[in-house]
C-alpha cells in the first residue's frame, strides 16, 4: 500500500510540474527566453530558458539551437532578463544577489 501511495505521489509531483509555467517571459522577434522561480531554503532563486521560435510547415516549434545571426539577439534577450531578475531582488527583500550563483 506504501509503494501504490508514494507512485500516486510522484505521479501528482510530475503532474504539478508539467503545468508550472513561467513568472515571466521575454521575447524579441524569434527568440523567448522564459524565467522560472524556484523556492529554496534560501529565497527565490530563478532559472532561465532561451529557446527560438521557427515554422516547419504550418506548425509553429522551438529549439535551443541559435545560428551565428540570432546570437546578438540572444544576447540580448539574456541581458534583459538578468536586469528582470535582478530588479526582482531589489523589490523584495534588497538582495541584490537574487538568482546569483554565490
Amino acid at each position: 500500500m506504501a509503494n501504490n501511495q508514494r507512485t500516486q505521489q510522484q505521479q501528482q509531483s510530475r503532474s504539478n510540474d508539467a503545468k508550472q509555467k513561467p513568472v515571466h517571459e521575454i521575447r524579441m522577434g524569434r527568440i523567448k527566453a522564459a524565467i522560472w522561480a524556484n523556492e529554496t531554503d534560501n529565497g527565490t532563486r530563478h532559472n532561465v530558458t532561451i529557446t527560438r521560435l521557427y515554422k516547419d510547415g504550418d506548425d509553429w516549434k522551438t529549439s535551443t539551437s541559435f545560428g551565428r545571426e540570432e546570437l546578438p539577439l540572444v544576447s540580448k534577450v539574456a541581458d534583459l532578463v538578468h536586469t528582470w531578475i535582478y530588479q526582482q531582488g531589489q523589490d523584495g527583500n534588497g538582495d541584490s544577489h537574487q538568482g546569483d550563483s554565490r
